[in-house]
């Protein structure tokens, strides 16, 4: 007999968090909205009060685009990644060599991350000393 009342808290519960939610979210909404009159957001918040399920979902359905482009400004504007880098291929391995020695011989690189590039511009994979 554990089991199915075990199920039934979890699941009530569960329903619950998930209600306690929508309410925080709508709230949330509804003070970050500045088109909306005051008298209207005091109408929602006493709907979501006294029919919180039907508002809720009544108000994800009618402003729920308004609700991302709110949530979005809320969180700064948001640049895109840049995908501009592109490695430039090597001309020759010998000129990769070439390359790598003159780091080594300036003390740039170490003697392993030279072998490991030497490796490297020969078309083979290096795993190290």
């Amino acid at each position: 007999m554990i089991f199915p009342d075990l199920f039934w808290f979890l699941l009530w519960s569960f329903y619950f968090v998930a209600y306690l939610y929508i309410v925080i979210v709508v709230i949330m909404d509804l003070f970050r909205d500045d088109k909306l009159n005051g008298w209207f957001k005091a109408l929602w918040i006493i709907a979501l009060v006294f029919v919180p399920f039907l508002t809720g979902l009544i108000y994800v359905i009618a402003r729920g685009k308004g609700m991302a482009e709110r949530a979005q400004a809320a969180r700064g504007s948001v640049v895109p990644e840049s995908d501009d880098y592109r490695p430039a291929a090597s001309t020759t391995p010998a000129d990769d060599i070439a390359k790598a020695k003159a780091l080594l011989d300036a003390g740039t690189i170490s003697q392993g991350e030279f072998d490991a590039l030497k490796s490297k511009a020969l078309g083979n994979q290096y795993f190290g000393a």
